[in-house]
């Protein structure tokens, strides 16, 4: 990168020259200059802030960025004699976890160099010895101020072998690590997109290997399945290699096989978790991670959700303006800790297949419901129990400072009472939170008792260790606290000996201890006060008593202080071999939690405990849009009931169908009527109902689905050349080439982006394909009335409406579905409502009036299509 022009420029500062230190004499470069250009060789994917005494100073290309990123002023320094000056930028050192922050959240990777020596230390000119402490990737964060405490914060790696991938990912924060394999690509980007990973590696044999690609930038390396909006990093493919990722694995978790873990006939997740593992090594060098083991699983272990369906269903954030608010998991989620936040964003993105496993929450949610003193007990405790995954996360990786490990203390010495509280219940996550290992519980008290109960925030300066836990340290503080004793009484002994009045015992950080007399009572100064400083006003002092108490203060606080930041670093060390079994309980606790929480909306709003069933049943009555009705008054939110899933059964009397339920519905009724806000309610009750939630519903009887699917709303892509239309085709053919008769289908409006007759034509055969070839559970929203035939065709499709009330001068909406199809849309209607003139909405029913007459549209599809005859010629 070359410096621009535009880059903000100290006022009068000479021009700078040579941005780019790879095209300068390395052997002409100051000494620091070629430190920071050797450092940089080590880390070319990331910006090197280089500490140099209360800053952290950018250079060359660097300076460049960094000051454009973060509008600071570009200024420069002397890069050597015959090199002439370089670009310099820089953030004051307590500072740089926020321009560190904002430069990761930009997409940049951030290697940290501090000065591991003082530079009173050094002798002579030599340097100051650096050394890179931390790489700051936007996958390998662990400061809490970088990390979003309610969501996780993934790296993934991925391997693509034709139409094969491989995927790892792992938030080092909490330890998670999680690996699989599938065989469509396509299956990948769904993932990923589900995922939302922080940074994705990619193994390629490109030239540029130092590159991190970042949000919004493109290369020709990345394989097209991949979204564009993630952060990319290149990587070298010799991590990914089998044997190398193979004996990465085996050394990382200290096995023979990786049958244990799942992964043992799975070579590109294996190839994909060696990888990522590799990638971890090389930017946490002096902060190992300690990871959970790895863990395998399937796609097909929970039911799937593309992209579009979670986007439409409004899933995790709304589809106008991206934001939680306003999104299924805003509605439900009233969880206490932050683990529990993301325990429930997982489970609504990981809707589960397993009837057993769905009905083991069911179980506990409804104890919880019943409960309420069980309930309000174990939330109010909850509150009390901070984030333990990245707590024994920082602790792990020797980043944690005193006060997480305090808080640490406090969230484990809870968990024996919130075992007790647990006691009172029997259901299966309940029972799961009554076994604490005894060994946290007494890490609790030694925490407790070696911390003081408020520690400062930085670990050098002290303050840390309580009274009575190290002889050495407090024999260091006795010595300390008399010295400070008789400094303190030393202003008032020489104001007496002196008869100097005005007498000052002061300190600073440069000349230390010193004896402050006005230049007027200079004069009256004893014989053995030895002058130290000369001011304006003023004379400094010491005595040699003073020069000697002050040497051995000074000394003795670097003793205190290093002895205590060594007890400290033991315990943290020792947090860090309890990091399995504090985070096992975590998962208990969290999990708890998400149901607790889960329990309380279903209290508060109504919910039912749906019945879950092999069939291909879904049966609604008095469903409700669990989103919908918490943005509306109480008693507003007008519900609906569903039926879908036929089933042929002999009933009792012998007649050849017992109960019968349409496999597709063929919805409509006029615009704003609440359509789109119906089929929207049945897939969130079906999503809710399989993470093991209650389900707004007065009862509900569900069949397992292994996958929603939603074409609602208009959406385009211009960047890439679709139109509306265009996507719209593209979702619906996603569907028809994925659904099965276990699926749930809702389409709104297909067909309506282009000419009435291929739009009609493109509808019946959509709807036709899905309930005589694929046979899915579906809705099917639409303003094309003539659909309301294929009901007297095909035995598994039935018409339903949203009703309205007709006045003469205006109709209201009902919100009410009903059997039987409508035959007006009220298009026009709508748009008075919307406000269009007047004159243009007299104009509208003359011309529909004229369609209405001369269509021969409505007349031909009256008729009744043949299947086994040509189509009508309209």
């Amino acid at each position: 990168m070359n410096y621009s022009a535009s880059t903000p420029q100290e006022p009068n500062q000479p021009k700078i020259r040579n941005a780019d230190y790879h095209k300068l004499d390395r052997t002409k470069l100051t000494p620091m200059m070629q430190h920071y250009a050797d450092i940089k060789d080590q880390y070319p994917h990331a910006l090197l802030l280089y500490r140099v005494g209360d800053f952290y100073e950018v250079f060359f290309q660097d300076a460049c960025i960094v000051s454009q990123q973060l509008e600071l002023v570009l200024t420069s320094i002397n890069g050597g004699k015959e090199i002439g000056r370089v670009p310099m930028s820089g953030v004051p050192h307590h500072a740089i976890d926020r321009y560190c922050t904002m430069l990761v959240e930009k997409g940049y990777a951030v290697a940290i160099c501090d000065q591991m020596e003082e530079a009173s230390e050094v002798e002579g000119k030599n340097l100051v010895r650096r050394q890179v402490t931390r790489v700051l990737t936007p996958g390998t964060l662990l400061d809490e101020g970088m990390l979003t405490a309610r969501r996780n914060n993934f790296l993934a790696a991925i391997v693509i072998a034709g139409n094969h991938w491989g995927l790892a990912y792992a938030d080092i924060s909490t330890g998670e690590f999680f690996t699989t394999q599938a065989s469509e690509l396509e299956q990948l980007t769904h993932e990923l997109m589900r995922l939302q990973p922080s940074e994705v590696l990619v193994p390629t044999n490109a030239p540029d290997l130092g590159s991190l690609l970042r949000p919004g930038e493109t290369s020709e390396h990345l394989p097209n399945c991949l979204p564009p909006s993630f952060c990319y990093a290149l990587r070298s493919q010799i991590p990914f290699t089998p044997a190398e990722a193979r004996q990465r694995l085996l050394q990382k978790f200290k096995v023979r096989s990786l049958e244990g873990l799942g992964c043992e006939h799975l070579p590109l997740a294996v190839r994909a978790a060696g990888g990522l593992l590799e990638y971890l090594e090389d930017t946490q060098k002096e902060n190992p991670v300690p990871l959970q083991t790895l863990r395998t699983y399937t796609l097909t272990d929970y039911l799937i959700l593309d992209h579009q369906s979670r986007r439409n269903l409004e899933i995790i954030q709304t589809v106008r303006d991206g934001t939680l608010h306003g999104s299924l998991l805003w509605a439900i989620d009233k969880t206490c800790t932050a683990m529990g936040g993301r325990a429930l964003r997982r489970w609504v993105l990981q809707p589960l297949l397993d009837i057993k496993g769905i009905g083991a929450r069911q179980d506990t949610i409804q104890e919880l419901v019943e409960n309420n003193f069980l309930r309000g007990d174990l939330r109010q405790l909850l509150r009390q129990i901070y984030d333990l995954e990245r707590l024994t996360g920082r602790a792990g990786s020797g980043t944690a400072n005193a006060k997480d490990l305090v808080a640490l203390a406090d969230s484990l010495a809870k968990l024996p009472e919130l075992a007790e509280i647990a006691a009172n219940g029997s259901s299966p996550f309940l029972r799961a939170l009554q076994k604490v290992p005894p060994i946290l519980e007494q890490l609790a008290q030694k925490l407790h008792v070696n911390l003081v109960e408020a520690p400062p925030l930085h670990l050098k300066e002290g303050g840390l260790i309580r009274p009575g836990i190290n002889a050495d340290l407090d024999k260091l503080r006795a010595e300390a606290e008399d010295d400070q004793k008789w400094i303190a009484n030393l202003e008032v002994t020489e104001k007496a000996r002196s008869g100097i009045s005005t007498l000052k015992v002061g300190f600073n950080k440069t000349f230390g201890y010193y004896i402050s007399i006005s230049r007027a009572k200079a004069d009256q100064v004893p014989d053995n006060y030895i002058r130290k400083q000369t001011l304006t006003t003023e004379e400094r002092y010491i005595t040699p008593e003073l020069k000697e108490r002050e040497a051995r203060i000074l000394t003795a606080r670097d003793d205190l202080n290093r002895l205590e930041y060594e007890i400290f670093s033991n315990l943290r060390l020792e947090v860090a071999e309890y990091a399995e079994q504090i985070r096992n309980v975590s998962r208990a606790v969290a999990a708890a939690d998400v149901l607790c929480g889960l329990a309380e909306v279903a209290v508060y709003q109504g919910y039912c405990r749906p019945e879950m069933v092999e069939s291909r049943e879904i049966n609604i009555i008095d469903g409700r849009h669990p989103v919908v009705e918490q943005s509306l008054p109480a008693g507003f939110f007008v519900p609906n009931s569903t039926q879908l899933g036929r089933e042929e059964l002999a009933n009792r009397k012998g007649a050849e169908r017992a109960e019968e339920r349409p496999d597709l519905i063929i919805l409509t009724g006029p615009n704003a009527s609440g359509k789109s806000c119906y089929l929207r309610q049945v897939g969130l009750i079906q999503l809710m109902a399989q993470m093991g939630s209650f389900v707004p519903a007065r009862s509900a009887t569900l069949g397992i689905c292994d996958r929603i699917f939603t074409r609602v709303g208009a959406v385009d892509d211009l960047a890439t050349g679709q139109s509306t239309f265009m996507v719209e085709m593209n979702e619906t053919a996603n569907i028809l080439n994925h659904a099965t008769p276990k699926s749930l289908v809702l389409l709104d409006e297909i067909g309506r982006g282009t000419a009435t007759f291929d739009g009609l034509s493109i509808a019946w055969a959509v709807a036709e394909y899905l309930a005589n070839d694929i046979q899915a559970r579906t809705i099917f929203a639409t303003h094309y009335h003539e659909l309301n035939e294929l009901a007297s065709i095909l035995s598994n499709v039935a018409n339903y409406q949203v009703t309205v009330k007709e006045l003469a001068d205006q109709i209201i909406f009902l919100h009410q579905v009903q059997p039987g199809g409508a035959d007006k849309s009220y298009g026009i209607e709508a748009g008075r409502l919307a406000g269009l003139p007047p004159s243009v909405i007299s104009r509208a029913k003359q011309v529909m009036g004229q369609i209405e007459k001369h269509s021969k549209i409505a007349i031909g599809l009256r008729k009744g299509l043949d299947l086994d005859e040509p189509p009508v010629d309209f």
